[in-house]
């Protein structure tokens, strides 16, 4: 249980979850984290027969960890000590636990079959937060948990290893579950009673910011949906506008498109084309520090691509935007370098400036590829 400051609810909690170790027959130990209490929660604890962790690092994160790495046993069960969820009742994540599953999650919600008393949870993080953010999770990961943030959850000691976790708030909660789902561990969920916590003051929590944290870790976890679709999209959509208009203004029921629209499709283009290659830098840097599995199409990309073949891509792709300029500025020549019209003018110097552009990214995101897998090459060889 991580602490800080919950002298009002350890009593009941400590107590709890001894007395369902004696009821179910388990040998193990009620552990505090403690996060820098002074409200006598230590003294508290060690009195009512539990073992404190005093752990020095702030945050929800560091306190979890440091109780986690303490405990003695390779079962365990952790969850909030404020006395909204009933330590007594642990018979289901138990059996689990006897079945091998290494990451079982308790579900709050009705629609996984939970229950949430009067009072329990804010609006707010019953109809909003705690769906939305659930559902992107499953959406990102295709995890199949219903309740992404239960804080009553239990894993296997070795299955914890495997996770690897890093976070340090509020956000450790969504990263043991994402990483459990990409490292394909047993993950189940079963359902338990969310109650009133029984703290005067209130929760640690903060609703929009610690929200927020958790929907920005899931979105830098999945490179794929932050940066690879909208790239995609992005690069797509503009390039049909782009190929469409090169050939001439057209209309769209009433509305005339024309080298305007080509702009904004020129646009649409180079921004999709670098957002594609931050997914690629994202990817390979994930897995480089082990935060997301390595998969082999990131090693057929890297040798597809490679420093030298992204550098003479590029600079043909930028010889072609040089010489597709040097063409316009030829056709400015032989009207005596005076007016043109602007349609035509500009219907040859933007796809000569983007094509130029995009040479240019290919050429230095191809030497900054070449410094990741430079990198990557002294870990394996352990340099």
């Amino acid at each position: 249980m991580p602490c800080l400051n919950e002298a009002e609810t350890l009593t009941p909690c400590i107590k709890k979850a001894l007395s369902a170790l004696d009821r179910l027959g388990l040998r193990g130990e009620v552990i505090i984290a403690d996060n820098g209490s002074t409200d006598g929660s230590i003294e508290l604890s060690e009195q009512l027969g539990a073992r404190v962790v005093r752990v020095e690092k702030k945050g929800y994160g560091n306190a979890l960890r440091g109780g986690i790495e303490a405990a003695r046993a390779e079962w365990i069960i952790m969850a909030d000590s404020d006395d909204s969820y009933d330590f007594s009742k642990i018979d289901a994540f138990v059996e689990k636990l006897r079945g091998g599953d290494e990451l079982i999650m308790g579900c709050r919600m009705p629609r996984g079959g939970g229950t949430i008393m009067p009072g329990a949870m804010p609006w707010k993080h019953r109809w909003i937060g705690n769906p939305a953010l659930s559902t992107i999770g499953q959406i990102l990961f295709r995890c199949p948990i219903t309740d992404f943030h239960c804080g009553l959850r239990a894993f296997t000691k070795p299955g914890f290893r495997k996770m690897k976790l890093k976070t340090t708030g509020m956000e450790f909660a969504s990263e043991m579950v994402i990483s459990a789902t990409l490292k394909q561990l047993k993950i189940s969920e079963v359902p338990v009673t969310l109650y009133k916590d029984g703290r005067s003051r209130p929760p640690h929590l903060r609703s929009w910011r610690d929200g927020w944290r958790h929907l920005r870790f899931m979105l830098l976890f999945c490179p794929r949906w932050l940066f690879l679709w909208p790239g995609v999209i992005s690069f797509a959509a503009g390039l049909v506008l782009f190929v469409a208009l090169s050939f001439g203004s057209f209309h769209v029921g009433r509305v005339r498109l024309d080298t305007n629209s080509m702009l904004v499709g020129s646009m649409m283009m180079v921004v999709g084309f670098q957002v594609l290659f931050f997914g690629v830098f994202t990817r390979l840097y994930c897995a480089m520090r082990g935060l997301l599995p390595e998969r082999s199409y990131v090693h057929w990309l890297l040798g597809s691509l490679g420093l030298e073949k992204g550098l003479v891509a590029g600079l043909v792709i930028a010889l072609t935007g040089l010489g597709l300029l040097a063409g316009a500025v030829w056709k400015w020549k032989q009207t005596g370098f005076g007016e043109m019209s602007y349609s035509e003018s500009l219907r040859m110097v933007i796809p000569s400036v983007t094509f130029f552009t995009l040479g240019i990214q290919v050429v230095f995101s191809s030497f900054f590829l070449g410094i990741l897998t430079l990198k990557t090459t002294e870990q394996k060889t352990g340099e």
